[in-house]
């Protein structure tokens, strides 16, 4: 293999980064630990099993590498038009996402679009099916035309209407925050039919305890994200199920309020 190929490399990010002078400040055991946080080994050795596909090839060839499977629900629901919004709750953050790739190539036969963090970019294999959305600032004009290009194709879009994983709610539940309107404007706006899917599983105690932690220092900055490349390998070997509701067509919530529709969605998703 040669020296050319797609790797992560914390150590070389932090030097560009900072520069050589800096970086001799940085202890080399602080940077191990870091890197056994992100699980480096780890991830490199998808990029070795996975790193040239793209895409949906991509995501089942990590999905085969960590030994992890899915089955679906009620899929007789889905309507004839790869013209639809699968709103899904957003569990894990990471192998949610990679999974319902695969499923929507599978029964769609083309390439999904997922609206993203801008962040996840990063993820070149995967450039071709994200869609970055800033989450901290104003959309550039270019931005702006490229979500609307994306609805206006006929590839399906998945969206996490929560914007982040889920989380440890008051009295315990483990569940999604509410949800933003975005998927029900767009929706209106391209006249797509909604899906709604359930995606089971859950992260660790320990990333829910360290979320709670950070909520409550009043750090903004969502920190556990470095935590999710552990939840992700934590769980090999898996078996997950897509369930899926019955479709939301935009002549259906014509006239409705957003948000009024995007908190029912929800609440029929965690009953699917």
């Amino acid at each position: 293999m040669t020296d050319d190929r797609l790797r992560i490399d914390l150590e070389r990010v932090l030097r560009s980064r900072l520069g050589d002078r800096r970086m001799r400040w940085i202890p080399r055991r602080l940077i191990a630990w870091l890197e056994r946080l992100i699980c480096q080994r780890e991830m490199n050795e998808v990029l070795d099993h996975a790193g040239h596909l793209r895409g949906a090839e991509f995501c089942h060839a990590a999905l085969d590498h960590l030994s992890v499977s899915y089955t679906t629900t009620a899929e007789q629901r889905l309507p004839d038009t790869t013209r639809v919004i699968i709103a899904s709750n957003h569990p894990l953050g990471g192998l949610d996402g990679i999974t319902l790739i695969d499923w929507a190539a599978r029964r769609y036969g083309c390439q999904p679009i997922v609206m993203v963090n801008d962040l996840l970019m990063a993820i070149t294999p995967l450039a071709g099916v994200f869609l970055p959305i800033n989450k901290h600032g104003a959309q550039s004009r270019e931005a702006s035309e490229a979500v609307d290009r994306a609805f206006a194709s006929d590839r399906p879009v998945i969206m996490f209407p929560a914007g982040l994983c889920s989380r440890q709610l008051p009295g315990g539940t483990i569940a999604d925050l509410r949800w933003r309107p975005t998927f029900v404007n767009r929706a209106l706006r391209s006249g797509r039919t909604i899906v709604p899917v359930r995606f089971s599983g859950i992260n660790s105690p320990s990333f829910y305890r360290f979320a709670r932690l950070r909520q409550r220092s009043g750090l903004k900055l969502n920190i556990e994200m470095a935590l999710l490349p552990r939840e992700v390998f934590r769980h090999r070997g898996s078996h997950f199920e897509i369930r899926i509701g019955h479709p939301i067509t935009p002549e259906s919530i014509a006239g409705g309020r957003p948000q009024t529709i995007a908190d029912q969605i929800r609440t029929t998703v965690y009953t699917l």
